[in-house]
């Protein structure tokens, strides 16, 4: 058997500093752990402190509050809209949202009183009115069955159904049937167990460490508003006349005394030998470690910390445009690729239930949560303008088509709303309208002057 060589791979520098040594170093001994919160410990969260609350309800709030644009005729998007209102679909987007987010997972029920729940829905079996109802179930109200590991299924790493206790029964719904919404999404759905089966994890799980650790300074802080001033008194002798049993109310007696003078005249008075004085804490420095840890609960929930605390923001030539624009675009980035995602079927049953059919051309875009102000809008109109008449000059388009695509950039933009109504009534007349007609051809004689 050959000599067996040994290397080390480590440097003169660790050995010193004792890198990786657990006696020296802390980080050695220092690993990430899982913390799952119970539903107790969710809901205390959520009810009890400001920051869970907030972490759960703003994102939830500013992904619906500014609602969608839908692009069709005036009439469909009426009926539409219509229908939103009579389903409570904003409420009940908004409700999901927040029981996801808070649960770990939350469902809407598309209600289209069928028999069996248990079997596939088809949208285009839905008729006017065919939307009855829509329940918003949480994780903790229906149970996820088990994950579909068939690669070529549609539900693949999906629940394969759903149950839901009644009062009485024990229902299955088929995935079809349900908007599904995760809080924080598991990178394996197989490796979870427990209530979470099926679903995701609730955002404050990942948070509560932060939210914690603000939580603690700010009632640290507070406790320290209540010593700010505290008053040293010097007594000679004091420690060995604690021995006697009477000095103890003689003492009491003393600067309860002492006390009412100083109210009533200002005036402490004291003997020759006792000293008093007083210490006084300062705060200079406590808002800076306050606002270190509010910005590390923002960055853990990813929202803005003016967003969060609600707060201008602060610095030389800092108004938080930056930071807001880039929330507005995770906001946009959640809208597109979690909520449409999960309420494709229901809005393909929403528009049937509403027109009674499924017009192809019928479409929507998720409003934008940044408004601009009305002298941004007037500016930028007035470079659209400027660029048609541009156009016009060049005379690159048509009359007809420059007219058509200038009016659908103002249609869509809402520049002047009812303008598409007010083209559609005027239809090809427009030249007429405007008093467009043949011009007479000017006169090029040469003009003889009389003699």
């Amino acid at each position: 058997m050959g000599e067996v060589v040994h290397f080390k791979t480590d440097s003169l520098r660790s050995l010193v500093a004792g890198l990786g040594d657990p006696m020296r170093d802390k980080l050695a001994g220092s690993y990430y752990g899982l913390q799952i919160l119970t539903d107790e410990q969710l809901f205390n969260a959520f009810r009890s402190t400001w920051l869970g609350k907030k972490i759960i309800t703003i994102p939830a709030m500013d992904s619906v509050r500014k609602g969608r644009d839908w692009q069709a005729e005036a009439a469909q998007i009426e009926l539409i809209e219509a229908e939103e209102k009579r389903l409570g679909f904003w409420q009940k987007l908004y409700e999901v949202q927040v029981k996801a987010r808070l649960w770990g997972g939350a469902a809407i029920y598309i209600g289209t009183g069928d028999a069996d729940p248990s079997q596939p829905l088809d949208p285009e079996r839905i008729g006017k009115g065919g939307i009855k109802y829509l329940t918003v179930l949480s994780r903790r109200e229906i149970i996820a069955g088990q994950i579909d590991q068939d690669a070529l299924s549609e539900t693949y790493g999906k629940p394969k159904e759903y149950q839901v206790s009644g009062a009485n029964t024990m229902a299955t719904i088929h995935p079809s049937r349900l908007a599904v919404f995760v809080g924080s999404a598991h990178a394996d759905p197989l490796l979870v167990s427990g209530p979470n089966h099926g679903w995701g994890d609730s955002v404050l799980d990942s948070v509560y460490g932060a939210m914690r650790n603000a939580d603690a300074t700010a009632g640290n802080i507070a406790s320290l508003v209540f010593e700010a001033n505290v008053d040293i008194f010097r007594i000679p002798d004091f420690t060995a006349s604690l021995a006697e049993p009477a000095y103890e109310q003689a003492l009491l007696n003393r600067f309860a005394l002492a006390a009412t003078a100083k109210g009533v005249n200002r005036a402490l008075i004291l003997d020759k030998d006792e000293e008093y004085d007083r210490k006084q804490i300062t705060f200079a420095t406590l808002p800076d470690v306050m606002k270190t840890f509010l910005d590390m609960v923002a960055g853990a929930a990813d929202i803005p910390v003016t967003r969060l605390v609600g707060t201008a923001p602060a610095g030389l030539g800092s108004n938080g445009d930056h930071s807001m624009k880039n929330y507005h675009d995770r906001i946009g980035s959640m809208q597109s690729m979690e909520i449409t995602p999960a309420i494709y079927r229901l809005d393909e049953c929403l528009i049937r239930s509403a027109l009674g059919s499924r017009p192809a051309k019928v479409f929507y875009t998720w409003a934008p949560l940044e408004q601009m102000s009305e002298k941004e809008e007037a500016e930028i109109g007035k470079m659209h303008a400027e660029t048609a008449e541009i156009l016009n000059r060049a005379g690159l388009f048509t009359p007809d088509e420059l007219r058509t695509v200038v009016a659908n950039q103002l249609v869509e933009t809402s520049f002047y709303p009812g303008l598409d109504q007010a083209i559609a009534n005027t239809g090809d007349n427009w030249e007429e309208e405007l008093g467009g007609g043949e011009e007479e051809e000017p006169d090029n004689d040469p003009v003889i002057a009389e003699e």
